[in-house]
């Protein structure tokens, strides 16, 4: 069983970068295909981008192509994503998730594992 915990967050101005960790726990994390969503108040859990097992293919929002980019590392167990360019809308708190299987998956109940989040305020 995998355990997700994110880091990284925090308060960056509008155009600043901020570069979001998941550290995942166990020896299966290379067979997961991991994703990144976020969820600010009051709104619904929304996805941000997602990448293959392999790293060769990624995934994201049409709010963030071009702005973010997901990457991993299988020999650290870790997934990144940096957001650069950042808006007060991309305020949210930050989760990732791994996925036993699929393609390009964009939605919550895709996902069965899920990391406690990592909050980014944006300020104007």
């Amino acid at each position: 069983q995998v355990q997700l915990v994110e880091s990284g967050g925090g308060l960056v101005q509008a155009g600043g970068s901020l570069r979001l960790s998941c550290a995942a726990s166990g020896r299966t994390f290379s067979r997961y295909v991991m994703g990144w969503f976020r969820q600010a108040p009051g709104k619904e859990r929304e996805f941000v981008a997602t990448i293959s097992w392999s790293g060769g293919d990624t995934y994201y929002s049409d709010s963030v192509k071009g702005r973010f980019t997901i990457s991993r590392d299988n020999a650290k167990n870790t997934v990144y994503l940096q957001m650069n360019s950042l808006k007060p809308e991309d305020t949210a708190v930050y989760y990732c998730a791994a996925a036993n299987t699929g393609y390009r998956r964009t939605r919550p109940n895709d996902y069965n594992l899920w990391g406690q989040g990592t909050q980014v305020t944006v300020s104007s």
